[in-house]
């Protein structure tokens, strides 16, 4: 989803008339592209060339790439039909993306705007009167003689303003600074849709999941008090088991309207994501198993990250831009020099308007030079400066914004690796001491609050590993989007 800002012919056009005619220097500085940071590894370590596994879903390990770039449509990469369909819809409809597309077009008509003032301005007009001459003081200009009569006036007018200092092409080259930005920030809004909807369906799989989860821990709950309750009518159990296992199972079941309101509040999320309104948002959901661990990650070089992440580069165009503004506001204190020429024809009759001797031409130049305006042009040219200084800062914090966005997608997912490698041995340990507790309890070995304690213990370690696999699996999308998302592929 691109537009198009290729060169024009009425830009070519305008850029040939200002090469001809305005071979000068501009004034101002020539912008320099801000040079790229000497780190070779975005780690104070080195990277490890793979993580850590796990035998289960979202745990295989991953392997870094060092040098390859992503593609442009990175969310493939986890390989589920149900969520390219859903980015593809949240790219066509909304709001933001067609805002930010909104925008670039006011950008580059701005700057096509601005290049009009590399031509003559020709202008025509006619203006029919009626007038009175005061006789009694003055002669009249009509050849009839008459005091009353009408005057039909039809005049072309031309003016140019040359670029002696080249205070429009600093201007243009601002505005130009500006559309691209706006490119690379359309480029960036799309970036932060896509992984923000890739974490969205990763999250509202979580969640369903981890609903699952506990709904299956309330039915064992359930089993359990029945049995209990069978075991006190029986004499074979206490009462105050009984009230034990009650508290329990509904200290779970208050976890579950907290979970479905999450849940809900995450479909609309998504719905909003996608353009739409709640109400009319339709989204079944995609299983988390159903998503597929990227294993193969591309990473890209740290001397490359600056030119691929679109907001970086937004931030440099804003940086040119402000540079080309301290050479309008130079140019605005030289002097400025304007060229006119007219040429018509009057007459006291319409049908005369162009008969022979009715007709007048003038030729004109200007030059203004200004000499005292209370510093109002000095203290722009220094606001000039400070805004530069100040979107050369802005620009190196987006920098470093970059850098540690990546850094911290490395970490996080070196670390998740190991905690889900943690969290299914802590499952698997908390599933079988909850059997062995159940089955001692069976034969009357085993205190029932040692098997509350051991289910309590399996039910936070399986509630554990799904956010372990969907933590997996949303730091992956964190790492592809700190990256740059793979926008400049085709």
């Amino acid at each position: 989803m691109r537009t198009d800002l290729s060169a024009s012919p009425r830009r070519l056009a305008a850029a040939a008339l200002a090469a001809t005619l305005l071979g000068g220097c501009a004034v101002g500085p020539d912008f320099q592209r801000p040079q790229t940071p000497a780190a070779t590894q975005y780690l104070p370590e080195p990277l490890a060339p793979a993580t850590a596994s796990a035998p289960v879903a979202a745990g295989e390990a991953q392997r870094f790439h060092q040098g390859r770039d992503l593609p442009r449509d990175w969310w493939h990469l986890f390989q589920s039909p149900a969520l390219d369909a859903l980015i593809d819809q949240a790219l066509k409809n909304s709001p933001s993306i067609l805002a930010a597309e909104a925008a670039l077009k006011l950008a580059h008509e701005n700057m096509l705007a601005q290049q009009a003032s590399f031509f003559p301005a020709v202008s025509v007009n006619f203006n029919p009167t009626r007038q009175q001459v005061p006789t009694g003081s003055l002669t009249t200009s009509a050849a009839s003689g008459a005091a009353l009569y009408n005057l039909h006036t039809a005049q072309l007018n031309i003016s140019y303003v040359p670029d002696l200092f080249g205070g429009t092409r600093r201007a243009v080259e601002s505005l130009s600074a500006q559309a691209d930005s706006q490119r690379f920030q359309l480029e960036a809004a799309q970036l932060a849709l896509t992984s923000n909807v890739v974490v969205a369906a990763i999250q509202e799989a979580s969640l369903r999941a981890q609903l699952t989860a506990l709904q299956n821990i309330v039915d064992a709950e359930s089993r359990r008090l029945e049995l209990l309750r069978g075991q006190e009518s029986a004499g074979a159990a206490a009462g105050a088991d009984v009230v034990n296992q009650e508290a329990a199972l509904a200290q779970v079941r208050s976890a579950i309207p907290l979970l479905k309101k999450q849940l809900a509040q995450q479909r609309d999320l998504i719905a909003a994501l996608a353009g739409s309104l709640p109400a009319d948002f339709h989204f079944e959901g995609i299983d988390l198993a159903s998503f597929r661990l990227p294993q193969d990650l591309p990473l890209s070089l740290p001397s490359k990250l600056v030119a691929q992440r679109p907001d970086v580069r937004s931030a440099e165009e804003q940086l040119h831009a402000a540079s080309a503004q301290i050479g309008v506001a130079q140019a605005n204190r030289l002097p400025q020099l304007t060229l006119s020429a007219g040429i018509g024809s009057s007459a006291t009759a319409l049908s005369q308007l162009f008969k022979s001797g009715n007709g007048f031409w003038n030729l004109g130049a200007g030059l203004t030079q200004p000499l005292f305006d209370g510093g109002a042009l000095l203290h722009r040219k220094l606001a000039a400066e400070a805004a530069y200084e100040q979107a050369e800062a802005l620009y190196r914090n987006a920098v470093i914004t970059a850098f540690q966005n990546v850094a911290d997608a490395l970490t996080a997912l070196q670390f998740d690796a190991e905690a889900l490698a943690e969290a299914y041995n802590a499952e698997r340990a908390a599933f079988k001491s909850l059997e062995v507790n159940r089955r001692q309890l069976e034969l009357g070995d085993a205190a029932l609050p040692v098997v509350l304690a051991a289910e309590h213990n399996y039910q936070q370690a399986l509630l554990n590993l799904v956010q372990a696999q969907a933590s997996r699996l949303s730091d992956t999308a964190g790492l592809f989007a700190a990256l740059g998302g793979g926008w400049w592929k085709p």
